[in-house]
């Protein structure tokens, strides 16, 4: 296992600290870092999973934008729940929410995406954009995610993987070792490997890409929850 694999994880009240301080910028900087390919992620996140009347979770929502994306395809019979660790992040979601005009469709919650407080089978589909990288127990995450997804529903991620290329690969383990010491540059972000848990879960994978720069790249994939 590589070393970004294995790197620990921010502790969650310094996770917490880090994203309020960056909220109000947080979608400049990292649109800047990632050269938009986030915003590529979360469109085949909402394009692929998401279905007019859908409840959906969008967990570690953050601002707001997967959420966002997801409130205005689900219509007006559909609903969205934005869940974040930081309420400072979903302060700045509320004001998009609110400027959007979809304040009817979506609410909010707060709290920990490993321990999460929704019955199992409660959603047809949960978004997860790039929330998963930072988690203290991203496995134990995404099977949290598999679980509150319903029979026959959808499970869409985009999490930080690492280059496929060694030669590049290095190089990133190389930028990562210094830009891990500064957090708020970091975000705590690393790569991370879900998939094989969901599929021990039972989830059947019906979509998976590679996205992103070469030294940043992303893996966003969705996958069913048997009915």
């Amino acid at each position: 296992m590589s070393e970004s694999m294995v790197r620990r994880a921010l502790d969650p009240e310094k996770l917490k600290s880090v994203y309020g301080h960056l909220a109000r910028r947080y979608d400049f900087q990292h649109a800047l870092i990632t050269f938009r390919s986030d915003q590529r992620g979360r469109k085949l996140l909402v394009e692929n999973a998401v279905s007019e009347g859908d409840h959906v979770l969008d967990c570690g929502a953050g601002t707001g934008t997967t959420g966002i994306m997801a409130a205005n395809k689900v219509g007006p019979e559909g609903r969205v729940t934005l869940f974040d660790l930081s309420n400072d992040m979903l302060t700045v979601a509320m004001h998009k929410v609110l400027q959007a005009g979809l304040q009817d469709r979506v609410t909010m919650e707060s709290g920990d995406m490993v321990h999460l407080p929704f019955a199992s089978d409660s959603f047809d589909t949960v978004l997860s954009s790039y929330s998963l990288c930072p988690l203290y127990d991203p496995q134990q995450g995404a099977l949290e995610l598999y679980r509150v997804t319903r029979p026959g529903g959808k499970l869409a991620v985009a999490h930080s993987t690492e280059p496929r290329n060694a030669v590049v690969r290095a190089m990133a383990r190389a930028v990562e070792s210094i830009a891990w010491r500064m957090p708020w540059l970091s975000m705590g972000c690393r790569a991370v490997d879900v998939l094989p848990a969901l599929e021990r879960a039972g989830a059947k994978i019906i979509f998976s890409k590679h996205i992103g720069v070469p030294l940043w790249p992303f893996f966003v994939f969705i996958v069913e929850k048997p009915g």
